[in-house]
């Protein structure tokens, strides 16, 4: 029942791979679970008591809540999928309650520093060198996630009207506008590409230096190499752009709703999170300018 399940999330939900594979290694981890107290518990038998049982020892194991939950979540979806399709009588995580998580600020990049790296950085005048910088300028420059920048085509970019098509999850289509640096660079990067590797098949703006499609790792340690030149966050990665790309919109007065788009949130709870980056600014101003302060 979990091909099924998967198969359902891929044709009928239009789920990401990547989300998939995380809902296919929980299953399998609750599965294998429930094999080591009794080979024959997996679904039908399976009650509240045993799934409890699981999320205690993914607790016992030091598991972060966060992730807890996300399990917890996988589960849900799972046994509803089930319980719709008359597989089971009755669903057992209908009981559940989430993990209490303590609130963690996003962590962000200062201006000043993003300054430093995309204008003094010295990157290389070559195919490479201008990838690398597209890639970090395209993060901090929308805001895109990873895998919305890995998808992005040719075709997404609009030159004359400088807006980027993103197709970001659940196959939602956002447009984002970009400053004539991006457009500039975008088109040099491609002169660069088709001077390499000439036309692709595939379409895709970012590729490898082989003139492959990117992949995520590629990604992740271009981030990482190059923003671990300026900051001395714990993490680098490039989702830390995207906070970074939130956070200096609103510090800098952008409307809450608007950066809601941009960043291509289902509701406006996820994008609050960064209002907390912004009030702290706000109590700097004020107890700098307010003479009661």
């Amino acid at each position: 029942m979990i091909d099924s399940f998967l198969r359902y999330l891929e044709y009928e939900r239009r789920y990401s791979t990547h989300t998939i594979q995380s809902y296919q290694i929980d299953l399998q981890q609750f599965e294998s679970f429930l094999t080591s107290i009794d080979s024959n518990l997996f679904p039908a038998k399976v009650s509240y008591g045993h799934v409890r049982a699981w999320i205690i020892s993914l607790v016992e194991d030091g598991l972060q809540p966060t992730s807890v939950n996300r399990k917890v979540a996988t589960l849900k979806s799972y046994f509803k999928f089930l319980l719709q399709r008359e597989e089971i009588s009755s669903n057992p995580t209908q009981r559940l309650q989430p993990l209490k998580v303590s609130k963690r600020l996003p962590q962000f990049a200062k201006e000043e520093d993003l300054n430093r790296l995309l204008d003094g950085t010295q990157f290389e005048d070559s195919f490479q060198g201008t990838r690398d910088k597209l890639i970090l300028e395209m993060l901090y420059g929308t805001g895109m996630r990873r895998a919305e920048l890995i998808g992005l085509k040719d075709s997404d970019v609009n030159r004359s009207g400088q807006q980027i098509k993103v197709l970001g999850k659940r196959n939602k289509e956002r447009v984002i506008p970009v400053h004539q640096g991006i457009i500039k660079l975008v088109e040099t990067y491609q002169t660069y590409r088709q001077e390499k590797f000439g036309s692709t098949e595939h379409g895709l703006l970012i590729v490898t230096d082989k003139g492959k499609p990117c992949y995520p790792a590629l990604i992740y340690r271009t981030v990482e190499k190059y923003l671990g030149t300026v900051v001395s966050l714990d993490k680098k990665s490039p989702h830390i752009l995207r906070h970074t790309y939130a956070t200096h919109l609103l510090n800098n007065g952008a409307d809450l709703n608007a950066v809601k788009d941009l960043l291509g949130h289902s509701s406006l709870a996820a994008t609050q999170v960064y209002t907390h980056n912004s009030l702290e600014k706000l109590k700097r101003v004020f107890d700098q300018a307010h003479p009661k302060a």
